[in-house]
This record gives structure tokens, sequence and C-alpha cells, in this order.
């Protein structure tokens, strides 16, 4: 349909112009407060824990995906341009361009002023492992990691949604995932309640996320970084990674940029045997921060291409 490319583009406009401000309402930090408050209650009246997990995540998902279904179908009875406007806002909530830069050039600037003990403040706020003893070196390539899959999660995935089911189901892929980065962990108190919660955010993510690293690879090629090396890199070592899917898209980019990503890693000061991804065909600067930035955004616009191209034929 030509109104979901058009929301698809407007969608993806809005985010660069406004990113996620704090005072503007987000089905994020609603997800959060839902989870916060249904998760005591739940574990409390169902003990096992991974029934529990399946009820608790399915709840919210129906909660959550049958809201935004009826707040657009109300905005299309009043007319089509309020119909456009409210599935703009809502297809816009998902995505996370600006979000990104915004959340990781902080680090960037902390190291080019050779503040280290701020650059490993700034990206402990993005990142879950342990930053306090992390070299230069370690902190732009736990950068680099985090752009390659956040360009997946907060970007393409969303944006695959978007243009595949339209705003509704972009929604439900934002609350699969934000579960997931909630209760998605594999310590003592999630490894049951989050396992189906985190099962299903691969399940979500496992065609996005190779979309990804097909389209980091391209946007290696316009940006004049290694096409040829992104996408043996991707293909050699995509698996390399706990997750099934983050390790294509880190793949693809450190291909690009020519570094390794990966290696071992301290979560709560807990070792992480981790395999590398790619090699050192360069040495580790400050400046690859923002070429990862640039090569996540040039495969964001071809993914808005593409899918407004596809929506305005389909």
């Amino acid at each position: 349909m030509k109104e979901t490319a058009l929301i698809v583009i407007l969608a993806f406009l809005l985010d660069i112009l406004l990113g996620d401000p704090v005072w503007l309402p987000h089905p994020v930090r609603f997800i959060g407060k839902i989870v916060n408050m249904l998760e005591p209650l739940i574990r409390k009246n169902i003990k096992n824990q991974r029934w529990s997990g399946v009820i608790f995540a399915c709840g919210i998902i129906i909660f959550t995906g049958l809201s935004a279904f009826l707040i657009i179908r109300a905005a299309w009875m009043i007319n089509n341009y309020a119909g456009i406007i409210v599935s703009v806002l809502l297809a816009y909530s998902t995505i996370s361009v600006k979000d990104l830069k915004d959340e990781t050039m902080p680090v960037y600037c902390c190291l080019k002023k050779g503040d280290i003990n701020g650059a490993r403040k700034s990206l402990s706020m993005i990142v879950g492992r342990d930053t306090r003893n992390l070299n230069e070196n370690e902190i732009v390539k736990a950068a680099v990691e985090t752009i390659a899959e956040n360009t997946n999660d907060g970007i393409i995935a969303p944006l695959f949604y978007l243009i595949a089911g339209g705003p509704v189901a972009a929604v439900i892929y934002k609350v699969i995932n934000t579960l997931d980065s909630m209760v998605g962990y594999k310590n003592e108190r999630y490894i049951y309640f989050g396992w189906f919660s985190a099962k299903l955010d691969d399940i979500v993510n496992y065609i996005p996320a190779r979309i990804t690293g097909i389209l980091i690879t391209a946007a290696s090629f316009i940006t004049a970084k290694s096409f040829g090396n992104s996408f043996k890199t991707m293909i050699k070592d995509g698996r390399n990674h706990s997750s099934p899917n983050s390790g294509v898209p880190e793949a693809a980019m450190a291909g690009a940029l020519g570094i390794r990503l990966g290696g071992n890693s301290f979560y709560n000061g807990v070792l992480c045997v981790k395999p590398y991804i790619g090699e050192e065909r360069k040495k580790t600067c400050i400046s690859q921060i923002k070429e990862a930035l640039t090569v996540s955004f040039t495969a964001s616009v071809l993914m808005v291409a593409a899918g407004a191209v596809l929506r305005s034929l389909v």
C-alpha cells in the first residue's frame, strides 16, 4: 500500500529530527512500567517460572499490540489524515536512528578529549559489560559492537516489520525486543522466567539480522569501506557469537572497518569467554566510532528506500 510507504518515510524522517526526547511519551517507557508492575504479580501467583514467563510475555505483547491496533483503527475512522498521523507517530516510536548516534557520540567525544574515564562512563550507559578497566581500543571496539547490534535491534528490524506488517507489527516487535532487554538474561533471577522472551526475540530477529548484515555490507561499498571483507567476514564469523543473530551485523561491521571485535569481556565481575569476530587489518582508532555510525545510517537509508519502493508497488 502506498500509505505504508509514506508512513515508513515520514516515521524515519521524524526519528532523525526528534529522536527520543524525554518529554515525549514513548512506548518503551510505558512497556517498562508494565513489566515492573506485572513481574512480581505474575511470579507471586504462578509458581512455575517457565509458564509464568510465557503468560507474562504473551499478556504484555497481546495487550500492547491490541492497544496499538485499536488506536490506529480509531484514527483511520476519523479520517485518512488522522490515520496517517497516528500511524507515523507509533511507527516513529519504534525506530532509534538518532538515539543510536546521540548515545554513542559521547563516547567518541570523551575519547577525543582524552577523557578515558568519561568515555568508560558513557559507554557503560549503552553496553552491559563492565567498562571501568577498558582501555581506549577496547572502548572503541565495544562502541562499534553496540552500533552494529543496535543497527538491527533499533533500526532495521523495526523497519522490516513496519514495511511487512505496518505500525502494529513494528510495535509488537518493539515490545518483544524490550522484554528481552529487561528479562531475557541467563542469570538466577531470569534463567527460567525470561527464557520465552529471549527465545521469541531470537525468532523475530532472525531474518532482520541477516538483512542488516547484507545492508551493512552494501553500505560499506557506498561509504568506501571494505565491501569484500565485510561480506567475507559476515559469512565466516557471523556465527561467532552467543546470540544466533547479533554476530551477523557485528561481523559485517568488523569486516567493513577492518578491525577485530568480540573476545573476552567481564559482566558484573564475571569473565565471559567469547570468540573473536573479524581480523585486525587496521589499527583501532577513535574515528572508527564515527565510521561505524556512518555505515549504520547508510544501511538504514537503504532499508527505507527499498521498503518504500516495495510498498509503493505492492
